[in-house]
């Protein structure tokens, strides 16, 4: 189960009890902000890549969505979600829980800039009805982060 696996890879870092379980979805920026009661861009939204042929996460401020023509040019190829169904077997974790804490070892992750803005966090703790409370150092430390990018413009309000 993926909210072990999260446990047990923040319980090396000694924030395993950072974990909140709620018993409503927090699968969605705005399930997971009002789970917490937090404002909708402290919350980190992990999204799935496949580039070339290799699994990549990008955790991004709530408030953010992809921008294709930066992904472009960062990755040099075409911004390609994993399908879903295959998001689970590739990165560790199922749609509605990604995070980039304790993913398969084969996936690559990156933070993007649009984190930086906030001193506390909020990803998805594994599962679609969790998350973790981190400051920005904490998830850089815990992420194990490829390297900072930025691969985002703020949604259309």
């Amino acid at each position: 189960m993926s909210l072990l696996r999260v446990k047990e890879y923040l319980k090396r870092y000694g924030l395993q009890d950072r974990i909140m379980e709620f018993s409503v979805s927090s699968a969605t920026v705005e399930d997971a902000s009002v789970a917490i009661g937090c404002d909708k861009d402290e919350i980190v939204k992990t999204l799935s890549f496949i580039v070339g042929d290799k699994p990549i996460l990008i955790a991004v401020s709530g408030n953010s969505k992809i921008d294709n023509s930066k992904f472009k040019k960062e990755f040099n190829v075409k911004a390609r979600m994993i399908p879903a169904n295959d998001v689970e077997r590739l990165v560790g974790h199922g749609v509605g829980g990604v995070c980039p804490i304790g993913v398969n070892e084969n996936v690559d992750i990156y933070l993007d800039t649009s984190l930086k803005k906030h001193t506390t966090l909020y990803p998805a703790a594994g599962t679609s009805s969790s998350a973790v409370k981190l400051t920005l150092d904490e998830l850089e430390k815990v992420s194990n982060y490829k390297s900072w990018v930025d691969v985002s413009k703020e949604k259309d309000k």
